[in-house]
């Protein structure tokens, strides 16, 4: 049997292995592909996955009703070739016209809308590693929401290759990936979180 080394969370292997041996043997496991060196995630808190799975929920409605194009929650990893990164984001968004990237158990380039939500070990690797990483690599839109601080804040690539962070009017914001959708800051917040369905009624996603 075949053994092979997975590091404390947050903490990267002393063994170095490509891309597709990280594809092979780390299937299962909730980690990342770093310059060769493996990373393991640690496992999310219940509120992370809240926001998580509200997110999905609200995001497939929309997406699938407008035909926009391919999304997933972790864990699905998304190949950055240049930068020698296998990154795994919460939420991942393809548009229809790049589905060409979506591969059975990996996206092979950079995904259009990426979504990180933060949490006390990964804050500096969310705001610092990724945020750059995301940039250079073409993300066209970086969500970054921190509900401990209840912070969240959206970049968008500019036409100059740099992230320029998106207002938040009366505490709305705004896609630029995804046309006219829409989300009030606020709801990140709300314990619970406020109904699907009436987002969605607000989205105009449903009739009557």
């Amino acid at each position: 049997m075949v053994q092979t080394m997975v590091a404390p969370a947050g903490a990267q292997t002393a063994e170095k292995i490509s891309y597709e041996e990280f594809l092979q043997k780390y299937t299962d496991t909730h980690a990342e592909w770093v310059d060769g060196e493996v990373v393991q995630m640690m496992t999310a808190s219940d509120r992370h996955q809240d926001i998580v799975r509200w997110l999905i929920a609200v995001l497939s409605l929309f997406v699938e009703a407008h035909e926009l194009g391919w999304l997933r929650p972790a864990p699905f990893n998304m190949q950055l070739p240049d930068l020698k990164r296998g990154r795994e984001p919460d939420i991942l968004f393809v548009h229809r016209d790049r589905l060409h990237i979506v591969q059975p158990n990996r996206l092979s380039d950079a995904a259009d809308l990426v979504v990180e939500v933060v949490s006390p070990e990964s804050v500096g690797r969310d705001r610092g590693e990724k945020f750059v990483e995301y940039e250079a690599a073409g993300v066209h839109e970086y969500w970054l929401i921190d509900p401990d601080r209840e912070q969240a804040e959206f970049y968008h690539l500019a036409e100059n290759g740099r992230y320029r962070l998106l207002p938040t009017p009366e505490g709305r914001f705004t896609s630029r990936v995804l046309p006219d959708f829409w989300l009030e800051v606020d709801w990140l917040w709300q314990d619970p979180l406020p109904k699907v369905l009436d987002v969605a009624r607000q989205l105009n996603l449903l009739n009557g």
